[in-house]
């Protein structure tokens, strides 16, 4: 599957998003009968089999996202991103757009894939899309993201350790030196080392919070513009920024 920058990178330049949310997506690729038995489970009710892609099977995300690749490979990265069952339609114009989400909802309606009313956005300025606001303007990461990082109570065993990491790691990218300032609480995710929230782990813990809720929109790259790419390598990580003047200060 796609890398979510990757995926987000292409939205460069882009006014206008539509985010479509497949019904039961799955159950639209069938499993071919000889494979069948493989799903086989057993109630009170007696004995049943899957014939269609339930969720769960441990090759389902990859075998869905193949399929999807597949029925819109030609719209692939031009007008849309697709992330399992999530569809971002992207447009640079309006009249643009409508074009693009025709295109798009036939191609569902032959395919016989379901939309969920309920979840989809047409035709916006900004909507949330994998974990972040994404907008003409770049993304930035999403509210209530931030809310649950700002009231993160101290990392008390390595369980916490692992789970803050686990969410602050999603928008390292907002993070100038984030692996450098992360390093002490990285080291307590080792089984071999003795869980101790130093004062140098406490640091860290709260100088990360304090960058992510200052996280700034991130421009998406345009390949029109200069560009300049600063990189440091240290003995623990390696990292590079990429940066582009827009000509605005």
């Amino acid at each position: 599957m796609s890398a979510l920058n990757d995926l987000l990178e292409r939205l460069g330049g882009v006014k206008y998003f539509s985010k479509l949310d497949l019904k039961s997506g799955y159950h639209n690729i069938e499993i071919q009968p000889r494979d069948r038995y493989k799903t086989a489970f057993k109630t009170r009710y007696g004995h049943f089999e899957w014939i269609v892609m339930p969720f769960g099977l441990t090759n389902a995300p990859t075998t869905f996202q193949a399929a999807m690749t597949t029925e819109f490979r030609n719209l692939l990265d031009r007008s849309v991103l697709i992330y399992l069952d999530d569809i971002l339609v992207y447009s640079r114009s309006l009249d643009e757009h409508l074009e693009h989400l025709r295109a798009v909802l036939e191609r569902l309606r032959i395919a016989k894939y379901k939309a969920n009313r309920d979840k989809c956005e047409f035709a916006q300025q900004e909507l949330e899309y994998l974990g972040h606001y994404v907008t003409p303007q770049g993304i930035r990461p999403l509210v209530d993201k931030l809310q649950a990082i700002q009231d993160w109570p101290d990392l008390e065993c390595t369980t916490d350790v692992r789970s803050f990491l686990g969410l602050a790691s999603y928008y390292m990218r907002f993070v100038k030196g984030f692996q450098r300032i992360a390093a002490p609480l990285s080291r307590l995710q080792s089984p071999l080392v003795p869980f101790e929230f130093s004062n140098e782990a406490r640091h860290a813990f709260h100088t990360l919070k304090t960058a992510l809720l200052q996280a700034p929109v991130l421009s998406i790259y345009d390949p029109t513009l200069p560009t300049k790419v600063t990189t440091d390598a240290l003995g623990y990580d390696i990292g590079a920024v990429l940066e582009q003047h827009d000509g605005t200060d």
